[in-house]
């Protein structure tokens, strides 16, 4: 009989809370009522601990990082709802959660068993774990973006068509909705930029031959970005551009990271 696995027990008490989590908080919606917000962020606290331990076995190996496929897509769903339970204890995103609950639990149970294909090691170097680090936390800031933006389209086509729902009724008003989107916006920006500079100061070279694609979108990922913000700010871009700009923009950073990942690691094996 095969050993179980140490991060086994970890990601299913993380799915579980996870699960708990959005049932509670869905139904308390659709009974047009708020989640308690301290019994929310406790489930979502506990869940974000069980899967970073999980993750804790999963990839640190002795002889290096081994950040496979679905591993970094648990990794950064962990640091996305870290990132917006921390957020929620200052502005009004608990909403976001409805959503970004069912994907912790989701990529939990996949990081645990899904097959991993082929996994380079990473080296553990300072500099390399900076960038890591810091392409995470953009690429979590801009799935922040992306699920307030849907929610944002959502609140404004039903507004338009008066005939709220449950879950729109309990949103800020769109003004601040939309002020929220830019804001994490604007924090994505500064997070990708140090991402890119991070990687020029420290890899050997961005435009090796396994690396071009990642950059170059990820590149143009920030242009859009910068243009999006640029319209804001001089031109007051709003609303559906708004919106349309962001998704374009998390495409091309989405590609640049997971599709170069799933190429290599499952058609290429290198």
């Amino acid at each position: 009989m095969l050993p179980l696995s140490p991060s086994l027990l970890p990601n299913l008490i993380a799915a579980c809370l996870y699960a708990a989590a959005t049932f509670y908080q869905g139904s308390r919606l659709a009974q047009g009522t708020k989640a308690d917000k301290r019994l929310l962020g406790l489930l979502g606290a506990l869940a974000v601990i069980a899967q970073g331990t999980a993750l804790f076995w999963q990839l640190l190996t002795p002889l290096g990082l081994s950040l496979d496929f679905f591993s970094a897509a648990s990794l950064i769903a962990t640091a996305v709802i870290a990132l917006t339970l921390l957020a929620c204890l200052r502005i009004p995103v608990e909403n976001l959660l409805l959503l970004l609950f069912p994907l912790g639990m989701t990529t939990a149970l996949i990081a645990q068993f899904a097959p991993s294909g082929t996994v380079p090691l990473i080296n553990e170097e300072p500099g390399i774990l900076a960038h890591i680090l810091l392409s995470i936390l953009a690429y979590g800031m801009f799935t922040i973006a992306v699920v307030q933006s849907l929610l944002l389209l959502l609140q404004d086509h039903q507004l338009k068509h008066k005939h709220p729902s449950g879950l729109i009724k309990n949103f800020p008003p769109l003004q601040t909705m939309e002020s929220l989107l830019f804001g994490f916006l604007w924090a994505g920006w500064g997070l990708l930029s140090l991402s890119l500079l991070s990687g020029w100061l420290f890899l050997d070279n961005l435009f090796a031959q396994h690396l071009v694609h990642k950059t170059l979108l990820a590149c143009l990922a920030w242009i859009v970005f910068s243009v999006l913000l640029w319209g804001r700010t001089r031109l007051g871009w709003r609303g559906h551009k708004a919106i349309r700009w962001t998704l374009a923009g998390f495409c091309l950073l989405m590609l640049a990271y997971f599709g170069s990942k799933l190429v290599r690691e499952f058609i290429l094996h290198i």
